[in-house]
């Protein structure tokens, strides 16, 4: 039990590894939502980000699995997921834009977290199996 409180440090950096993977992809949606609005209009921005967000999850969840792979596809998925949710919530929608307004799109919000976590999934258990084919 004192184990599962405290992990060894081998566990907390795999931690902060899945993490900052995570951290930069939000990264990558966030600048697109703070950058096209402006410059394309919000509906085109919203179609970039619902098309690149994805596509940028999945090359960070299949450079994850390449280099890395302490953890299973979908668990890199969900925390993947987690986090773009979590920093959404308490950083866009409650600090900046006050207001949680933007979890009411669809294409703004959930259609992007389900594409983030298949396109992860997806691309995580395609690194495994090419990974394990090589090896």
């Amino acid at each position: 039990m004192a184990e599962a409180l405290n992990p060894p440090p081998a566990a907390l950096r795999s931690v902060a590894v899945v993490l900052s993977f995570a951290l930069g992809g939000w990264a990558f949606c966030a600048a697109i939502m703070a950058a096209l609005p402006p410059l394309v209009g919000m509906d085109a921005a919203l179609l970039i980000h619902l098309l690149a967000g994805p596509l940028a999850f999945a090359a960070l969840s299949w450079a994850y699995q390449r280099r890395f792979h302490h953890y299973a596809p979908a668990t890199v998925a969900a925390a993947f997921v987690a986090l773009v949710i979590t920093l959404d919530a308490l950083l866009v929608a409650l600090l900046i834009l006050k207001s949680f307004d933007m979890f009411r799109s669809a294409i703004g919000t959930w259609i992007p977290f389900l594409l983030i976590f298949l396109s992860s999934w997806g691309a995580g258990r395609w690194a495994r199996k090419a990974h394990a084919h090589a090896g």
